[in-house]
């Protein structure tokens, strides 16, 4: 069934509330949180939303000699975000990070700490931070909620130290440490190439207010082991160029142009994640029905409705399920939630 919590339903360890049989399909709740977009600041600390991210399409363009794969993608950040609390430690000796979710480590590994490391080292601050972190956006899903942490941690460490360095320098660094980091440096809408670190602005191609539902299995998928997986034979032809002009064109995702060619080795690896594509694009109320980067999140575009389908059967029951919009960023600020959450004030 569909969990129901604040701001974002289907949260995994929230209270779940019980819901009527509805028509075939049925609008989702759009409770959200409002973080203003350059977040609450004092002179020490700031909190700021820190955003996910979604595939319009995803070409995988080659695999190179290093290991990687070059990648031609039109990302778009969207609205399901985690909040973040910054604050300056002016006599601590290390960074310190808090997280709601207690799986997710806080510890070198946390791309948290690896941006803040990657600061210092790039500008020659010695200020160490404390970091809280109230996570919503699931991992293993394909959205890049760690990205987003890493690009609001360096975007904050940097609010808090005067801004000594650009957009662009922030934007340039953080592909050391992660290859979609770079795209929360973008407007919100980016073409981006080579392992996705390479970033060009575009102008959003679609209406900001275009509903979607994002429907996530309760099981994740490993990045490494999907990209492993890919048959380079089995990719698509589409030229990535030829998809961005349809979709904008289209002022939407249709079907044809919602090419993602990491869906086979994640269909191969999770074969129930190929039948609830399937059966949302049955149920009729969207678009068209996609998955975003690795996986596991499936991208219903075009409504908001949630398929009946899933209210009712039992093995959906803990299907993680949140309606989202696409947001954009202004210069010099940073991303806030979109209005949705204010239509159930």
């Amino acid at each position: 069934m569909l969990h129901q919590t604040m701001p974002h339903p289907a949260m995994r360890g929230q209270a779940r509330r019980p819901y009527q049989r509805s028509p075939p399909c049925n609008r989702a709740s759009r409770l959200r949180t409002n973080v203003a977009a350059h977040g609450f600041s004092t002179t020490n600390s700031v909190k700021l939303f820190s955003p996910s991210k979604i595939n319009l399409f995803l070409r995988v363009v080659r695999r190179r000699e290093d290991g990687y794969h070059d990648l031609a993608s039109l990302f778009h950040v969207i609205d399901l975000g985690d909040e973040m609390e910054f604050s300056t430690s002016p006599h601590a000796t290390s960074d310190t990070l808090t997280c709601s979710d207690p799986s997710i480590p806080s510890d070198g590994s946390n791309l948290v700490i690896k941006a803040l490391n990657l600061y210092r080292r790039k500008t020659l601050q010695s200020m160490y931070f404390n970091v809280r972190l109230n996570k919503r956006v699931p991992h293993g899903a394909g959205l890049g909620g760690g990205s987003g942490n890493a690009a609001t941690t360096l975007f904050a460490a940097n609010m808090l130290l005067g801004s000594p360095a650009s957009n662009e320098e922030l934007l340039e660094w953080s592909g050391e440490i992660g290859s979609d980091i770079s795209v929360f440096f973008s407007n919100g809408a980016a073409y981006c190439t080579g392992r996705g670190e390479v970033v060009e602005d575009v102008a959003p191609p679609v209406p900001l207010d275009m509903p979607m539902l994002l429907v996530k299995p309760p099981v994740g998928l490993s990045t490494p082991r999907i990209f492993k997986s890919l048959d380079l034979g089995r990719r698509s032809t589409a030229d990535p160029r030829v998809l961005l002009a349809d979709i904008a064109a289209a002022r939407g995702v249709d079907q044809g142009s919602a090419v993602n060619d990491l869906e086979q080795p994640a269909f191969d690896n999770l074969p129930e994640l190929a039948a609830l594509k399937q059966r949302l694009q049955a149920a009729g109320c969207f678009r068209s029905v996609f998955m975003t980067g690795s996986g596991s999140t499936i991208v219903c575009f075009g409504a908001d409705t949630v398929p009946d389908f899933l209210r009712r059967e039992e093995q959906y029951k803990d299907l993680f399920i949140s309606p989202a919009r696409l947001i954009t960023r202004q210069p010099g600020g940073w991303y806030a939630p979109s209005g949705l959450w204010k239509e159930q004030q």
